[in-house]
């Protein structure tokens, strides 16, 4: 079973050298791993190594990418583009070429996380280390197959439930205009396939990212109190994307320091910071990531006996938590992040009877 993992923390220079260390660490190990980043410029300093878009050996078992956006597009364009000739009969966007488009904003985190996912099924590594910008924007990027599960889910009914859905199904005139422009009958099924299509991916992406067997985070820090208070919020945030955060690692110069409390209940390792280029000590220090991943609280518990919903909301107060219930789903927000939970079929659509904060958790009664 292939895994990822990846850290969160507000330094950029800690969290690279933990990125490495991991991958030395589990590359020691006999696992064949991929060191992955965006670009930049740290990385192939602090590995003495040239790296480009495409996997190369940086050591033993180790191989190592840096994902450049311009690239990525281009690549996925061409896929893009496969995909509305296989619905358009004149597709519209063949004239239009990928070493030509410009990154817009958002497009990296979702080219990159396309890219961890082929990289991921594609059966050649055991583990994958992810060395991304480690705050919001990281956790936003993660948390897309369930947020863009949401819209597909949400507006593909609303669709289907307004008059031109109803038309398009129901017409025997409009049918036949919409398939002189689709290579597929104007059928509920047909209609429906696109976004099936996606929603597998979507539920894959999901699947393995509510997985702490297959993806977990770590939290990193250099112990100053500004950067702890910064570090809490991402473990909480990081929680509303469903993503288990399996421990802290605090990196100093000494290798000492006590933030127990801080993260309690999460497991606190200390490290030293390298020296002269030794990474030995630091490798030496790293914890068993797959072992305390598996023992950290899990973001969500849902207990369809008691009907009750859990959810581990460390870092936030009961005045930064809020719940609403709008539609047939439970919105939760939390500090910048919004969640919404799909429910079980015993509890969906019903109304919430109670909800408290209690011991960091959210706790939501039906």
């Amino acid at each position: 079973m292939s895994q990822i993992l990846t850290f969160l923390g507000e330094s950029s220079a800690a969290r690279t050298k933990i990125a490495i260390a991991s991958a030395k660490t589990l590359a020691n190990q006999g696992k064949r791993v991929l060191l992955a980043s965006g670009a930049q410029p740290a990385l192939p300093v602090m590995l003495s190594a040239d790296l480009g878009p495409d996997p190369r050996e940086v050591g033993t078992n180790l191989q190592a990418v840096q994902f450049q956006s311009s690239v990525l597009l281009e690549r996925n364009w061409e896929e893009v583009k496969k995909l509305e000739a296989q619905y358009l009969k004149t597709p519209i966007l063949k004239d239009i070429y990928g070493q030509e488009l410009s990154i817009l904003p958002g497009m990296d985190g979702a080219l990159a996380l396309n890219a961890i996912r082929e990289y991921f099924e594609s059966g050649k590594y055991d583990v994958i280390v992810y060395c991304g910008t480690g705050d919001l924007d990281t956790l936003r990027m993660l948390g897309m197959p369930e947020s863009i599960s949401w819209y597909v889910r949400r507006f593909r009914q609303l669709f289907v439930n307004s008059d031109l859905g109803k038309a398009i199904s129901d017409s025997p005139f409009i049918q036949p205009l919409i398939s002189s422009f689709l290579n597929v009958n104007p059928t509920a099924d047909n209609f429906a396939q696109p976004s099936n299509q996606v929603n597998n991916i979507l539920d894959k992406g999901k699947e393995v990212l509510n997985n702490p067997k297959q993806f977990s985070a770590f939290l990193v820090t250099n112990g100053d109190p500004i950067e702890v208070v910064t570090t809490r919020y991402l473990w909480g945030s990081a929680q509303q994307v469903g993503l288990t955060i399996g421990g802290v690692i605090v990196i100093s110069g000494d290798g000492n320091s006590n933030f127990s409390e801080d993260f309690a209940p999460l497991e606190v390792t200390n490290i030293p910071d390298i020296k002269e280029g030794n990474w030995q000590p630091l490798i030496d220090a790293l914890p068993d990531f797959t072992a305390q991943a598996q023992q950290a609280p899990r973001p969500i518990e849902i207990d369809i006996n008691a009907r009750q919903v859990r959810l581990f909301l460390p870092g936030f107060d009961k005045k930064q938590v809020k719940l609403t219930q709008y539609g047939p789903e439970v919105t939760i927000e939390a500090g910048d992040q919004r969640r919404n939970i799909l429910l079980p079929p015993a509890l969906s659509g019903k109304p919430v009877a109670g909800a408290k904060f209690q011991n960091q958790y959210l706790i939501i009664s039906f």
